[in-house]
């Protein structure tokens, strides 16, 4: 007997978890998608920032996808993994899910893989520190 699907997982951890409010809506009554697409910045950033142990700064957003609308009083929750580090940049995959309103429903809505560069405290280029 064939099983049903399961659902799809999030990848990386939990970064960032925001409830959408009635201020963050577009005509339609959507929310808009530069609100989530700032949320997935702001957890790249935390991110980056542990990362690389200081400052860092957003280079490029890559193949941004919005699968499914997020509607007010959903739960946007925002998950990062570090998919590379380069000498002073940094991939992080990041991938935003909605917990809707008053159920257990999570779906994914957008993803997309992000450059952060570490900066110095005069915006330039620095090392990202490897671990020990």
């Amino acid at each position: 007997m064939p099983q049903a699907p399961t659902p799809e997982t999030h990848r990386g951890e939990l970064t960032v978890r925001v409830i959408a409010m009635p201020s963050d809506t577009n005509a339609n009554g959507d929310i808009f998608g530069g609100w989530v697409l700032s949320q997935m910045d702001a957890a790249g950033g935390i991110r980056g920032v542990e990362q690389a142990q200081g400052r860092v700064v957003t280079l490029k957003v890559d193949t941004l996808t919005f699968h499914r609308p997020v509607k007010v009083g959903d739960v946007l929750c925002v998950y990062t993994d570090i998919e590379s580090i380069g000498r002073t940049s940094m991939k992080i995959h990041i991938e935003a899910w909605a917990r809707r309103f008053l159920t257990a429903e999570r779906e994914k809505v957008t993803d997309a893989t992000f450059t952060f560069v570490a900066v110095d405290e005069d915006g330039r280029p620095r090392v990202i520190p490897r671990e020990a």
